[in-house]
């Protein structure tokens, strides 16, 4: 089966392709590398170009005619978000809507849409469900509730189009075989910040609030490791080729950590000490984000195989200690 796969040189991106690759699919990523790295595309053909450009889109579909997209191309540095609130709608949705009309053109049935659980913004519930409200509170959360609603008005308004969105909750670890992980030139990832703090390349991880109503003060994540994440995107692919409606999916184990269990986890794997500095609360941040998973589970048969941290952040250290690019 042949799949365009936007931002395939970046982190996730890079996992899709080596997993598609293994399985026998004929993949072309397509990706700017603005922030990508064309030594992580490790199967199939690259094609270095910018979703802003729509003639290389057309030209990229008329000679590869894939059978079907997934969408991981955005920008998804929060704090960045709003700084530069134009430049993620310019590049998350009007970049989107780009490669949607090409889709639209050639007849591409089938998509998969990199969302993410910042569209529930402070949920009222958690577990959250993807029932929850979408109430993002910054502009990269919106860029993703902006990009869901043009799926769904498309999918309503062409029969035979369908999608899946899998709203991402905090993806982590690396390739197990060291191939390719997470390359970041300013980290924002918890887990990331703190194997840097570790290597000596930060002089100090913070933790921003330690005063929330949860067990040891600090904010709970649910972490999903990267290669079950994009073993829920091939799952979301055969749901569409067998015929199933369009959906909506969160991507987490349905479990949390602390930052400070996270931060305990690190140092026990790496064996490495490092300083940890208490700060403010930053604003936006809620106390618990944990996915109600139940949906994935019972609609894909999605199994997981990796919700053990320790796993995660070994895999994620033995990226960074010996990094190929």
């Amino acid at each position: 089966m042949r799949v365009f796969l936007t931002g395939g040189a970046g982190y996730i991106g890079s996992h899709m392709v080596k997993m598609l690759g293994e399985r026998g699919y004929d993949v072309l990523t397509y990706d700017n590398l603005s922030s990508g790295h064309k030594e992580a595309v490790l199967y199939g053909e690259l094609v270095v170009g910018d979703l802003a450009d729509k003639g290389l889109l057309r030209k990229v579909f008329s000679s590869f005619r894939p059978e079907a997209v997934i969408h991981f191309a955005a920008s998804i540095v929060v704090p960045e978000s709003v700084e530069k609130p134009l430049l993620y709608y310019r590049n998350n949705v009007c970049n989107t809507l780009n490669l949607l009309e090409v889709v639209k053109e050639f007849g591409v049935r089938y998509f998969i849409f990199s969302s993410s659980a910042a569209v529930y913004g402070m949920p009222k519930e958690v577990p959250v469900k993807e029932t929850a409200p979408l109430a993002p509170i910054n502009p990269y959360g919106y860029t993703k509730v902006v990009d869901e609603k043009m799926l769904e008005d498309l999918a309503a308004a062409e029969p035979d189009f369908r999608y899946v969105c899998l709203r991402y909750f905090n993806v982590t670890g690396a390739d197990p075989e060291g191939k390719i992980g997470q390359v970041s030139k300013r980290p924002t990832h918890l887990i990331l910040r703190a194997l840097k703090a570790a290597k000596g390349e930060l002089e100090r991880l913070e933790i921003y609030g330690t005063d929330y109503p949860t067990k040891d003060g600090t904010c709970i994540r649910d972490f999903i490791y990267v290669n079950d994440l994009v073993e829920a995107h091939v799952l979301a692919l055969n749901y569409l080729l067998e015929g199933n409606k369009s959906d909506v999916f969160n991507c987490g184990y349905g479990q949390g950590y602390s930052v400070k269990e996270v931060i305990a986890a690190v140092k026990k794997v790496t064996g490495r000490d490092f300083e940890v500095r208490e700060t403010a609360r930053r604003p936006g941040d809620p106390p618990v984000l944990v996915a109600d998973n139940r949906k994935i589970l019972e609609r894909l048969n999605w199994q997981p195989k990796h919700n053990d941290l320790e796993f995660m952040v070994k895999t994620a250290w033995q990226w960074e200690l010996n990094r190929r690019f």
